[in-house]
């Protein structure tokens, strides 16, 4: 029997969505760092992806507060949170959140759990993140300018600061739900090389059961894909 291997199973390190896999239960929101997107290449990425906009927006702000009485410090940062999450509920294009690789809730129970000490003397400091919905229509610098806004309108106490606090990063809600379209775009290239090679000809494909893996394809736009080996064989 000829068999003609036409490769696409990608090693561990590529497989940035196994972390997020594992989490399992609930709506879960997976952050996509910018920093991956120079990691691939034409030599690594797999050929057959789906292409689909980043559900969020993300970046994470410190909320730093420098006053030298404490009790106040924390009172004013208090005071600022409250107002973030209050400007939030006012304005559908923004959500807050917390966490590094999935993104959970931010709500007014957990202010006093979030504030902590910073590394400068007299300052005390809470970090979170901003999120916006990224639409069909947006560029970066529209959705950038959102949170952008938001920082600049909420109100903050006394000598409070809401500072961006590295890059902007993108997020995507529940990545198995694309399962089925992947396989069914794997399905189609598969059996159209079959049929480059004659009729003789079919395909057996492996590693379809692996979690659904995703890279960052632009600055609001992600491919999404499955790790796969492919044989084309007579039949």
């Amino acid at each position: 029997m000829k068999r003609i291997i036409i490769g696409a199973l990608l090693t561990g390190s590529l497989l940035v969505g196994a972390v997020a896999h594992a989490q399992g239960g609930g709506v879960e929101e997976i952050v996509v760092t910018a920093s991956r997107i120079s990691e691939y290449d034409s030599n690594s990425t797999p050929h057959v992806v789906l292409r689909k906009r980043a559900d969020n927006l993300i970046v994470e702000v410190n909320v730093v507060c420098d006053t030298r009485d404490a009790s106040q410090r924390r009172d004013e940062l208090r005071a600022t949170l409250k107002s973030m999450i209050h400007a939030a509920e006012k304005d559908p294009t923004i959500e807050l959140g917390l966490g590094q690789e999935v993104v959970g809730r931010f709500d007014e129970s957990m202010i006093d759990s979030l504030i902590g000490s910073s590394n400068r003397p007299d300052t005390s400091a809470a970090r979170l993140l901003i999120k916006t919905r990224v639409t069909a229509a947006d560029t970066q610098d529209s959705a950038t300018g959102r949170i952008e806004s938001f920082i600049k309108k909420t109100p903050k106490a006394g000598r409070t600061e809401i500072l961006v606090n590295g890059g902007w990063n993108l997020t995507l809600i529940q990545p198995e739900q694309y399962r089925g379209e992947i396989i069914a775009l794997v399905a189609r290239d598969s059996l159209g090389s079959a049929e480059t090679f004659g009729g003789d000809y079919g395909v057996a494909v492996q590693g379809l059961q692996l979690p659904v893996s995703w890279y960052q394809a632009g600055p609001l736009d992600l491919a999404l894909y499955i790790p796969y080996r492919l044989e084309v064989r007579t039949k």
